[in-house]
């Protein structure tokens, strides 16, 4: 009986031994998620003025969540394309002017109060759009360029557009319109006994108007003059 008494007391003391051993919640805080706010943005041009993102912490130990918009370190896989924001704003960001394109706002965390040295990180995908650049997210499925080339005698005609943009009096010039709107290009001759001869490239007629569906990949139509 009394060995089973010791066993018994022995039991206890491990088990209190096991108990004091675990780690205090409170002292474990931890970092076990980050998100970015907003997690996907576009800038419609690469001048466009900054957004503000904020990243969003879920704790354990215990469960909080929290706002670590001023505590994370922001950065950049694309600095030639973002400006991370230096005057104190946290998270604020820019396109740098430069370009379009598409690259990632990054927010890192220490994982947690607990003496922790694992690492957090929160992407969130940014689009730069340039809508006067074909090669740019957004470019070539929202505007193309029509150039008009003008041959022939030099300074005997004109070329003119509907709606506006294009007006091309001496030399080969272009405008940028919507893709699959259709425009009207207009060709003037010169004052003086010069004729307007006809279109080629785009236009294939001898009519002085001709009308194009702008394709995605923009067009070119020469007029020539005599």
């Amino acid at each position: 009986m009394k060995r089973s008494y010791i066993a018994l007391a022995l039991g206890a003391l491990v088990a209190v031994g096991a108990a004091l051993s675990l780690p205090s919640c409170g002292n474990q805080k931890q970092l076990v998620n980050l998100q970015v706010q907003p997690g996907l943005a576009t800038y419609p041009s690469p001048n466009s003025a900054p957004l503000d993102f904020s990243a969003i912490g879920t704790f354990i130990h215990p469960p909080s969540t929290e706002d670590l918009t001023t505590k994370v370190t922001w950065s950049t896989d694309v600095p030639d394309l973002l400006t991370l924001n230096s005057g104190g704003v946290a998270g604020a960001v820019a396109p740098s002017g430069t370009g379009c394109g598409i690259a990632q706002v990054i927010a890192t965390a220490n994982q947690g109060t607990g003496g922790s040295g694992n690492i957090v990180i929160a992407y969130a995908t940014v689009t730069v759009q340039d809508i006067t650049q074909p090669q740019c997210p957004g470019g070539s499925s929202t505007q193309a360029v029509v150039t008009v080339t003008l041959a022939g005698t030099n300074g005997a005609g004109s070329v003119t557009s509907v709606p506006a943009g294009i007006n091309c009096l001496s030399a080969a010039c272009g405008a940028l319109f919507t893709v699959n709107t259709t425009i009207a290009l207009i060709a003037t001759p010169s004052a003086g006994g010069h004729t307007f001869v006809g279109w080629t490239g785009a236009c294939t007629t001898t009519a002085t108007t001709c009308s194009i569906l702008v394709p995605t990949a923009g067009a070119n139509a020469t007029a020539t003059f005599n």
